[in-house]
């Protein structure tokens, strides 16, 4: 709708185009930025903006709304909540809201149903890893966008691990859509308030109500507490997903996790209302087992980048983390505990942080680079070893073979010239969000293996190796787990030349194994009272660590480098860096950090650039000339952090000065890599971007290419170049490759 009289013209230098609506608390406005991008702006009415109260609250909902800014959420552009009149700007969302998709053509049905509660469960799943609850989830809340369900206004959640207002007398929230603590006691709620919630909108979406539907208000609440839901118009299959959902005791329901895996389960078409068949589905077959109180033994769980809902202190100096309740699938608790924040990079090659990051001159291909003979694009899926693993391969290219890995497969391999398929090896059980491929050697692969939900009692994740040219197993070894902690990447096993560096399962030491003998070779405890994890630096290693405090507070701010020696294990003199930091490549054979900055627990982005020297010890600091938010990544000599909204910003790892800064249209791409004369970013889609090294001038740009949702913040780039063939991977294991010279055309 047009502005009306008395609506300013603009906002914090953002010219207003129209009013989207208003509500109770403020109205939200259409604006753009200078690049001509649309940001919808929530402008909080004048009358709130003296309350102190509210004021703390509109800070809370800015900060919630940065730490959770992702592929599943609306990113926030800019905010300033101690104007004189507070208002935040957040990515434009383009859609209908649920609720108005509902009122407009009925409930949802079949695989459409299906995608929203995948979409919904994944959203939780990101927003709960980082430690926020968002309180208010509801159909008015949820923007059915062309590439899948956003959350939007997080006005009243909060950190986990913050205490909510004093609202004595106040109950805040949608009743049909609350859970029953946030009814009765909503300084208690948890992220398992928002699965309740997430359950009501369920029933919401197939049925065109609530299952808790009453006269009143009042009514509602009373039977959200005290009734059973009405739950008979909801198909079959997603009934049992939901019933567990709606326990009214918060420990009865699953994580948004253990959620996501359910839903996964269920079958693209959802079927009718009537029950199926005894043994018909294992969704229905796995709640059950829940319900019935299986024993089962869960496995020590890591400690996540940021502080988990359910902190739990790990025994015998095990990393404090997260347990999965008694009757759940014990395998989840991995990735329970592992945060999206900082998601793994792939160890390709030594020196590699997820997008060719060596020094100038080991781009992955030359300009003048050639196709594999009789190469012709294609598109494959790599079907693992549980189909409804939500996780994606990564690739590393060894001539015209592709090797790739992650979600259900340990390794396979593919034709770079076809895509046909020479072997795969898969994983049963669940993976830890962000863990793929650990890289490759001349003829061995490593990828990572987890434990089935059905053998509970076999190490819950191994390193595995496989002969690069029959997919036959040649060794596994079972790895620790902590590494995402201390450095921010998840990230316990590395290739350094011919062999493989891991962590002990027990997180006290490094161990190095020929890749493909797995004869031990060297195995080095970490220093005293610390955690470490390896770090690959060109042709050098070092141990990243962190003292077992400051590991098991989530709250690495004083990390240590050493030299760890390839070829005995031997550390170093330790190099104190000023944390937190993040590794992100090398450059002139010194390692890169980028410096984390926090608005109280969230992270914001980086806001630093540390290098160190490896033969003098010495660290240099330079400050950037603003905190970049989104995922960094590092290729040929220069940092890059590219944004959950698609700007790419180039940064001079030296000095900090920013060399370009690109506007794409690629939002949540993870990258860079470097070959045929580009950078390429790309989101889970399979959407790329081409640009300039030089410049950043954009080179090309595809169409999505799968079904999926952009993209979360560090995720690990998934753009491979094999001379001048393209190999995306994208959501659902699927694979797909290009000319360089002649991508697929947009539009």
């Amino acid at each position: 709708m047009s502005l009306r009289g008395g609506d300013p013209a603009e906002i914090g230098g953002y010219p207003l185009e129209a009013r989207l609506g208003s509500g109770g608390m403020g109205t939200v406005f259409l604006a753009r930025t200078s690049s001509g991008r649309p940001v919808a702006i929530k402008l909080i009415h004048q009358q709130f903006a003296g309350d102190d109260e509210f004021r703390i609250r509109f800070r809370q909902e800015v900060a919630a709304a940065r730490r959770v800014s992702g592929a599943f959420t609306a990113a926030v552009v800019d905010a300033a909540p101690e104007a004189e009149q507070p208002w935040m700007a957040t990515t434009y969302i383009e859609g209908n809201t649920l609720a108005q998709h509902i009122a407009a053509k009925g409930p949802l049905d079949g695989a459409e149903l299906r995608r929203l509660a995948i979409g919904l469960a994944e959203a939780l799943r990101d927003i709960h890893r980082v430690g926020v609850v968002h309180r208010d989830l509801k159909p008015s809340n949820v923007v059915l966008s062309p590439e899948g369900p956003r959350v939007i206004d997080f006005g009243i959640s909060r950190a986990a691990d913050q205490q909510t207002l004093t609202m004595t007398g106040r109950v805040i929230g949608t009743p049909p859509f609350m859970s029953p603590e946030q009814l009765q006691a909503p300084r208690g709620v948890g992220p398992r308030s928002d699965v309740f919630s997430l359950g009501t909108l369920l029933v919401y979406s197939a049925t065109g109500h609530g299952p808790f539907d009453a006269d009143s208000p009042y009514m509602t609440a009373y039977q959200v507490v005290h009734e059973e839901p009405s739950l008979g118009a909801v198909p079959a299959a997603l009934r049992a997903v939901v019933e567990s959902c709606l326990d009214k005791e918060p420990e009865g329901r699953p994580s948004a996790d253990e959620l996501l895996v359910l839903l996964r389960d269920l079958p693209s078409d959802l079927g009718g209302t009537e029950v199926p068949a005894a043994g018909a589905s294992r969704t229905r077959d796995m709640i059950t087992q829940h319900h019935s109180g299986a024993e089962a033994t869960p496995s020590p769980a890591t400690p996540s980048a940021t502080a988990p809902a359910e902190p739990e202190t790990g025994s015998n100096g095990a990393p404090a983390g997260r347990r999965l309740r008694r009757g759940w699938r014990p395998v989840l608790a991995a990735a329970v505990a592992v945060a999206a924040i900082g998601g793994g990079v792939a160890a390709l090659k030594t020196g590699s942080f997820g997008g060719g990051g060596g020094d100038k001159g080991d781009s992955v291909a030359a300009p003048a680079a050639a196709l594999p003979d009789g190469f012709e694009p294609w598109r494959r899926t790599v079907q693992g070893g549980d189909e409804g693993i939500p996780d994606e391969l990564r690739c590393v290219a060894r001539g015209d073979a592709l090797f790739c890995g992650g979600g259900g497969v340990v390794a396979t391999r593919i034709s770079a010239v076809d895509g046909s398929r020479a072997w795969t090896v898969k994983s049963p059980g669940v993976p830890v969000q962000g863990m793929h491929l650990v890289g490759a050697t001349d003829d061995t692969v490593l990828g990572h293996r987890f434990a089935s939900q059905d053998a509970p009692q076999g190490p819950p994740r191994e390193v595995v190796a496989i002969d690069a040219d029959s997919g036959r197993e040649l060794w596994s070894v079972e790895s620790g787990a902590q590494s995402t902690a201390v450095t921010g990447r998840t990230q316990d096993a590395v290739v350094a030349g011919s062999a493989v560096v891991t962590v002990d399962a027990s997180n006290s030491r490094f161990e190095a194994r020929d890749a493909h003998s797995g004869e031990v070779t060297w195995k080095t405890p970490f220093p005293a009272g610390t955690q470490c994890a390896p770090v690959p630096a060109g042709p050098r290693l070092f141990a990243m660590c962190a003292t077992d405090a400051e590991v098991d507070a989530l709250e690495v701010r004083h990390p240590t480098l050493y030299t760890l020696d390839r070829a005995s294990g031997t550390l170093g003199r330790p190099v104190a860096v000023d944390g937190p930091a993040t590794p992100v490549g090398v450059d002139k054979g010194g390692l890169v950090l980028l410096q984390e900055h926090f608005e109280g627990t969230a992270l914001t982005g980086y806001d630093g650039v540390a290098r160190v020297d490896p033969a003098s010890r010495k660290v240099t600091y330079s400050r950037l000339a603003r905190t970049y938010g989104g995922t960094p990544g590092m290729a040929d000599g220069t940092v890059y952090v590219s944004g959950q909204t698609g700007l790419v910003t180039a940064l001079d790892p030296a000095t900090g000065r920013k060399k370009w800064s690109r506007q794409t249209p690629v939002e949540g791409a993870s990258g860079p890599v470097a070959g045929a004369g580009a950078l390429y970013f790309s989101s889970a889609t399979g959407r790329v971007v081409a640009l300039s090294p030089h410049d950043g001038e954009p080179l090309w740009t595809t169409d999505p290419q799968a079904e999926g949702s952009s993209g979360g913040e560090g995720e690990s780039p998934r753009v491979t170049v094999a001379g001048r063939a393209v190999i995306v991977a994208a959501a659902d294991n699927t694979l797909f490759a290009f000319d360089a010279q002649n991508p697929p055309e947009s539009g």
